[in-house]
């Protein structure tokens, strides 16, 4: 059974990019795109970008920095957004809420999602989500003995979409998935695939993804999907497991899915359950191993950055 270390960053954005120059690629895919920052790095180098990831939070950030072209917020969009954000209703449309914000800023959360969907474009509406999402975070970094401190939260998303870099335009056609990973490893061309490895898990997808979770409850509404959520990544990479068997299976069967893609770029945190070696094993079963670059940060945060390209 596998439990969690040292807290540590999913990944060194420094560290991929310095191995990713040593590749030849046009277009990459991206089957856990949780984080936009590489994917953006990869879009100034004209590669065309197609990322994906099973939560929507994570697709939504990706529609907004990856796809956008350019297109931003005008005024009226953000007195839209912002409209009445702080006046309650009768009750809440989403009294998951309640369970992550007082009841004060459940209701900024709850008429702010509503207003959202009040904008035109699948990207006005992606832009507005992203940023209210920053905000949300920024508002869950205080406690009650800071809270006094917190700026409103209307200017705090104010403040937060002027600083929200604009999706910059490389000519490609670049695409973001809502889909279980293998599934769009199956449908997706490119000539790499970086595939991050979501670290491995036994909780239920709620209780792993902590804090975050709020997230995926506001934008879809309530906490009633998470069932539905965990029955798709069931048997899937990215899902519970309880052994390093088990998961090194799950990730033999996605590289099965993936090789019709010529190039593979696996990037693995090892923290000590599952090691480097066991990942390279499990890509050899497939196809032959190329190099392995490593990172040591044991003495920071008992980790080791990994990727292995194949």
């Amino acid at each position: 059974m596998h439990g969690q270390t040292k807290i540590s960053p999913k990944s060194w954005l420094a560290f991929d990019l310095n191995v990713l120059r040593r590749l030849t690629f046009s277009s990459v895919a991206l089957p856990f795109s949780e984080q936009t920052s590489l994917g953006a790095y990869l879009k100034r180098w004209n590669v065309k970008v197609a990322a994906n990831d099973a939560l929507q939070s994570a697709y939504t950030r990706s529609l907004a920095d990856l796809v956008g072209g350019g297109e931003s917020l005008s005024t009226d969009n953000i007195e839209c957004v912002l409209e009445d954000a702080y006046v309650p209703g009768y009750r809440l449309q989403n009294p998951a809420l309640t369970s992550w914000f007082s009841e004060t800023d459940a209701w900024w959360f709850d008429n702010v999602r509503r207003n959202i969907d009040r904008l035109a474009t699948p990207m006005t509406r992606a832009i507005a989500a992203t940023v209210a999402m920053s905000t949300g975070d920024y508002a869950m970094s205080f406690d009650k003995d800071s809270r006094e401190i917190r700026q409103p939260l209307s200017n705090v998303f104010r403040r937060l979409l002027a600083v929200h870099p604009s999706s910059y335009i490389n000519g490609q056609n670049n695409t973001c998935h809502n889909m279980i990973a293998d599934e769009f490893v199956v449908e997706t061309t490119a000539d790499l695939m970086f595939l991050r490895l979501p670290h491995p898990h036994a909780q239920s997808e709620r209780t792993h993804l902590g804090r975050a979770a709020w997230r995926e409850e506001w934008l879809r509404g309530g906490s009633d999907f998470w069932p539905e959520l965990e029955s798709r990544l069931h048997g899937k990479l990215g899902a519970a497991t309880e052994t390093k068997s088990q998961y090194l299976h799950l990730l033999e069967e996605t590289l099965s899915r993936a090789s019709h893609i010529k190039k593979w770029a696996i990037a693995h945190v090892e923290d000590g359950f599952i090691q480097t070696q066991d990942i390279a094993d499990t890509i050899a079963k497939i196809r032959r191993v190329d190099t392995v670059f490593t990172k040591d940060f044991s003495e920071l945060t008992g980790t080791k950055a990994v990727i292995i390209t194949a």
